[in-house]
């Protein structure tokens, strides 16, 4: 932190600020100028509670210095991504030199239509499989998801295309349950500073993290909520922007693909876009994928319904098979364009 003084302030108010500081286990060092006095903090403040210096008589304001997220912060000690790999396989890496793509329906609703999408996102090159099987909803009267039934439709969805699975957990009551069975948990936006639940899955598991942006958070907070996951032991975070709340009405939210840039500059976590709920239609949804992996993202998390039209949850916002065995390639294309690369199969790269 740094003290700054005000212009008339006296040197018993900057010799209490002094005081203040010391008291709160760090070391004072002012710097007296032509006009004012500043008093810079020397030690980790992170923890300490700068707002009594805000109160002190005489000081104008407080700056921070040190980021609050330490441990997902891109430092001059950390300067390359965190690669962090779900199932397996090298087949789907986030942070690494290629770019995965994670696709599927909003949520379980039959075993014959998670296998349907599971075996369409394979074919068309995706790298994972996305499902939920337990999902928050605004109506309590909107289909919630088959639980632990869905969780058991995506281990068969898994064993018969070999793509691994992600999913969500909406309570620290199915952790243990969704760690069972998954190989990344997803975090929703509505629990994006659901602190004890982020802190439950740190202590918990080390299975890898989709931790999606809160639709209203500023990337500091966001950011912080991260801390949560690595501090309490979990290093393996990914980092997910779906867009923000804004007053704009043409798109369910929107996507900020100037996040997927700052966070990109900010964290050495990798971070991934979600076009779906970024925009929530889904003739945007190819466009916004594109431009997501141009923007720099490492890796994709989309909605693939094989029948948008019926579907229970999110069918606005989802893609159909056909739409994603167009863009796969197109993708893969962008992404040797701006130095990264796609594993697809080969009939999905022609």
């Amino acid at each position: 932190m740094i003290v700054v003084m005000r212009a008339e302030a006296t040197p018993d108010q900057v010799d209490h600020v002094k005081n203040l500081i010391t008291d709160m286990g760090l070391t004072p060092h002012p710097i007296v100028g032509t006009d004012l006095t500043v008093v810079a903090v020397i030690g980790d403040d992170r923890k300490k509670d700068g707002s009594v210096l805000e109160t002190a008589a005489g000081v104008d304001r407080v700056l921070k210095v040190l980021k609050p997220y330490k441990m997902s912060a891109r430092s001059e000690h950390h300067m390359q991504t965190t690669p962090v790999r779900l199932g397996q396989g090298d087949g789907c890496v986030f942070g690494g030199t290629n770019v995965s793509v994670i696709a599927g329906p909003c949520s379980v609703e039959s075993r014959e239509q998670i296998l349907e999408s599971a075996r369409a996102a394979r074919a068309a090159g995706a790298h994972a499989l996305r499902g939920g099987a337990f999902k928050p909803r605004t109506n309590p009267y909107s289909f919630q998801g088959l639980g632990e039934e869905g969780l058991e439709y995506l281990a068969e969805a898994r064993e018969e295309t070999g793509l691994p699975i992600v999913t969500e957990v909406v309570a620290e009551t199915d952790i243990e349950l969704v760690d069972r069975y998954t190989d990344c948990i997803q975090i929703g936006t509505r629990n994006a500073q659901n602190f004890r639940l982020l802190e439950a899955i740190g202590k918990s598991t080390q299975t890898p993290v989709l931790f999606k942006r809160g639709m209203w958070m500023t990337l500091d907070e966001y950011l912080q909520a991260a801390e949560y996951l690595l501090a309490h032991g979990n290093p393996n975070v990914i980092l997910c922007e779906r867009g923000i709340r804004t007053f704009e009405k043409f798109s369910r939210n929107t996507l900020s693909l100037a996040a997927v840039a700052e966070l990109k500059d900010r964290t050495h976590l990798p971070v991934v876009s979600d076009p779906s709920h970024g925009t929530g239609v889904a003739r945007l949804v190819p466009a916004m994928c594109r431009a997501s992996i141009a923007a720099g993202a490492d890796g994709l998390a989309l909605e693939m319904h094989p029948d948008p039209e019926h579907a229970l949850t999110d069918g606005a916002q989802s893609i159909n098979p056909a739409a994603l065995s167009e863009l796969m390639p197109q993708l893969a294309r962008i992404a040797d364009a701006v130095g990264r690369g796609m594993l697809l199969p080969e009939a999905a790269s022609v």
